[in-house]
């Protein structure tokens, strides 16, 4: 039986929320980030890093064993040495356990090292607020974890002294040799991610050190001293130690935090004998399962205030007033358009008259669609960033831009997914070569071009400061075009808006339309859902097969977009991607490296999907399956923004 220590992911898990530790270590439950941790790990290159820092601290012994008994003794043995670099060194303390990633020994004092994917600008950044001299939010989870750690170190071996570190991403840090990330590939043995070597490495193979040391002692220090939700540092461990020994929940209390638990799930979409953690938690406090039906403050858009609404027992949104939005009102200015506190009021609204009909706002709608030029352009790009780089010359968690996907409406509302670019080639920098595929696109003529979200204009300003340092022959010319349809970032050394500058789509959303269906997320992975339920226009149209037909697309044939379930309910689009193991026999699946049997149906995806395809080996069958699936997720996001405008046009006539 495994014991039940306290391990440092266990007590970070508490630090979000203490409900958590009782649902973390049970599979009846069910938990949207069970393999997040390791996704986001991949597609960031986390496993890279980790395999890196220990070429930075070489001759190091790793304990490999999962057994905790064998790792402490194994742990153990090794610091008898006078001096010892250690991988994995395992502690225990009571009920608290530890595995460390890096333990340097050298006689008596001890060096902690905990290696993590995240940045860091050395020059810059800090790991503490300037107005209150108390540790960052962003910073916290991390220094809490080596605040964790050296507590446990500390108490299983005292007579040593220990100093503790962070070693992270150097933002500042420009990587001297090509094809670094590639010399660490990912793969599964027995079930377990491992980082294989692609070659023999040497210093001259690591070139530049691109990752920073940071001792963080004070930092830690500050951490036991101050106090906690459950007195102090020591008491709150063996608190959280404790319950989890006993296997016990903690609570209860609800909070903002909800929001985000990834024990949460809708009682009709969660899986066969799963449980729903999130409504157990709100169920002690007295709710029923069918008040829990009902929208709760949770999902108000884009609040900061949901816990000062709980705090005053207000836990649903029929129970807000305008009052409780805006206590203080700044001003009575009426905005031609929805305003923020309109949203809100209108979200609020329809949920205590349990009005699902949409609003749309035609007249400011109309006027803004008397300003687009046609042919109407929709665009979506697909990236990533890593935080070993590609080439030389680049710094760790550059942004990547490896794919996009381009459709067009002309005036008669003809549609066309027109153009798509995406790189598979390994080891490659392929944003130079996006932007120009991507002009040759665009540049045909003066549309109006749409995305969704401020994502494509980031992106297209990150490149643009990627052409300026480089020596490319056209770069010139290649920033001119970027600056004719983006405006600059506020990071920008330069001002400009272009005269092509592209229409944020989700803008006009928050503007013009809202959607009860949504539950308040105004994501296109939720809007075009709701956007499909609400336009009999849409359903009449996409019911039937006729894209690839007479919609001419570059990845799918005679395609049938609207599909329902049983209770005649419209199935969102996203899910009804086909899989990437669609038609592969048992034998073969055995071999591939993605074992998941759904299709790519978001960014995250995308994003994990392509690490993949960089860091893994992997049959040539199923880099074509995955190749196709980028190619149909991405032309779903542009084809998404089409239908959202064909919607508005009917609605508005």
């Amino acid at each position: 039986m495994t014991p039940r220590y306290l391990t440092k992911s266990r007590y970070k898990l508490a630090k979000e929320c203490p409900h958590k530790l009782f649902y973390a270590s049970k599979k009846d439950y069910y938990n949207s980030k069970l393999d997040d941790e390791f996704l986001l790990a991949l597609a960031e290159g986390g496993f890279q890093v980790g395999e890196l820092a220990k070429h930075y601290y070489p001759n190091g012994i790793n304990i490999e064993t999962l057994n905790f008994e064998e790792a402490l003794k194994q742990t153990n043995e090794l610091l008898q040495q006078e001096n010892v670099t250690i991988y994995e060194a395992a502690f225990l303390y009571e009920n608290l356990f530890i595995r460390a990633d890096i333990l340097i020994k050298k006689g008596k004092h001890l060096q902690l090292i905990e290696v993590k994917a995240k940045s860091i600008d050395p020059n810059n950044d800090s790991f503490l607020s300037k107005k209150n001299g108390l540790i960052k939010a962003d910073w916290a989870p991390y220094l809490h974890d080596v605040a964790f750690q050296k507590y446990v170190v500390s108490k299983a071996y005292p007579q040593h002294n220990l100093s503790s570190y962070l070693l992270l991403a150097d933002k500042s840090s420009l990587a001297s040799v090509n094809g670094l990330n590639q010399l660490f590939f990912i793969t599964k043995k027995d079930g377990r991610t491992q980082v294989l070597l692609t070659k023999n490495i040497t210093p001259e193979f690591l070139g530049n050190k691109i990752l920073h040391l940071s001792n963080v002692d004070s930092e830690v220090d500050l951490i036991w001293s101050a106090p906690t939700d459950n007195g102090s540092f020591v008491e709150e461990i063996n608190f959280f130690a404790l319950k989890y020994l006993k296997d016990e929940r903690i609570g209860p209390s609800v909070g903002a935090y909800c929001a985000k638990c990834e024990f949460k799930v809708s009682l009709s979409d969660i899986p066969e004998k799963l449980k729903s953690g999130f409504h157990e938690c709100w169920e002690t406090l007295g709710f029923t399962v069918e008040q829990l039906q009902t929208p709760l403050v949770l999902q108000l858009w884009n609040s900061k205030r949901k816990q000062e609404y709980i705090n005053k027992g207000l836990y649903f949104l029929k129970q807000l007033t305008r009052e409780d939005l805006e206590p203080k009102a700044k001003t009575n200015k009426t905005l031609p358009y929805l305003s923020h506190l309109d949203r809100q009021e209108l979200q609020i609204q329809k949920s205590k008259d349990n009005d699902l009909s949409h609003f749309i706002d035609k007249i400011g709608l109309l006027e803004e669609m008397k300003t687009w030029k046609y042919p109407l352009h929709f665009i979506d790009f697909e990236t990533t960033s890593v935080a070993i780089p590609f080439n030389a010359g680049r710094r760790p968690y550059e942004q990547i831009a490896f794919q996009f996907s381009h459709h067009i409406m002309d005036e008669n509302r003809n549609i066309e997914h027109i153009g798509e670019w995406i790189n598979v080639e390994k080891g490659k920098f392929p944003n130079f070569e996006f932007i120009r595929a991507l002009k040759k696109d665009l540049e045909k003529d003066h549309g109006t071009i749409f995305r969704y979200a401020p994502h494509e204009n980031t992106i297209l300003n990150a490149i643009y400061n990627q052409l300026k340092d480089s020596n490319q022959p056209d770069k010139v010319e290649l920033c001119n075009w970027i600056e004719s349809i983006t405006h600059s970032s506020s990071s920008s050394a330069s001002r400009w808006t272009g005269e092509r500058d592209m229409t944020d789509l989700r803008d006009l959303v928050l503007k013009y339309y809202y959607n009860p269906l949504t539950n308040g997320s105004n994501s296109i992975k939720h809007v075009l859902p709701a956007i499909l339920s609400s336009s009999e226009f849409l359903q009449k149209k996409y019911s039937k097969p006729i894209y690839g037909i007479d919609i001419k697309s570059k990845n799918f044939e005679q395609h049938v977009w609207i599909t329902y379930d049983e209770k005649g309910n419209t199935i969102n689009p996203y899910k009804t991607l086909p899989s990437i193991h669609e038609g592969i026999d048992n034998e073969m699946l055995d071999e591939f490296v993605i074992d998941d049997s759904t299709g790519i149906a978001d960014g995250g995806a995308a994003m994990m999907a392509y690490a993949k395809m960089q860091f893994s080996q992997m049959m040539d069958i199923e880099k074509e399956r995955i190749i196709v699936a980028l190619k149909r997720y991405c032309e779903l996001d542009t084809m998404a923004m089409v239908m959202i405008v064909e919607a508005w046009k009917d609605w508005c006539n």
